[in-house]
């Protein structure tokens, strides 16, 4: 197998004319490129307690959402319809961990949320079970 030649790049040509100057960004617009920082404590309000909440804890809604909540709070009601773990709600919010746990604590504190203990699987496998699966694969 032979490899692969390089080809050399030809020098771009030059313009005729110089190019036009593009209108300067506002003073507070982000450069190109950059995406303009988010303020999560306008999300967050002031920092007071948090709860002791972990990557796994399961996030339950309890009800709707009502009028009085903050739309990222209304959206948290809305995913954990069903369980979901405070690392898929951070997830799917794009938000970080510490932001999340504001926000849940705000709504375990309101109690429209509960917060469970992760399902903990069995140490060691049920022997019926492995019984089931030799004699099935013994058939074979």
């Amino acid at each position: 197998m032979t490899p692969p030649q390089r080809r050399r790049r030809l020098p771009l040509p030059l313009p005729l004319s110089p190019p036009t100057p593009a209108p300067a960004p506002p003073q507070d617009a982000p450069a190109d490129g950059e995406k303009q920082p988010e303020r999560f404590y306008t999300l967050t309000g002031p920092d007071g307690e948090r709860a002791p909440l972990d990557l796994v804890t399961l996030i339950v809604a309890c009800a709707d959402p009502p009028s009085s909540t903050t739309p990222e709070q209304a959206v948290v009601l809305r995913m954990c319809a069903a369980p979901l773990s405070v690392a898929e709600v951070s997830a799917y919010l794009g938000l970080p961990f510490s932001v999340v746990t504001v926000l849940i604590t705000e709504l375990l504190a309101a109690e429209l949320v509960q917060a469970r203990a992760p399902i903990v699987r069995q140490k060691l496998p049920d022997r019926s079970l492995l019984e089931a699966v030799m004699h099935g694969l013994q058939r074979l």
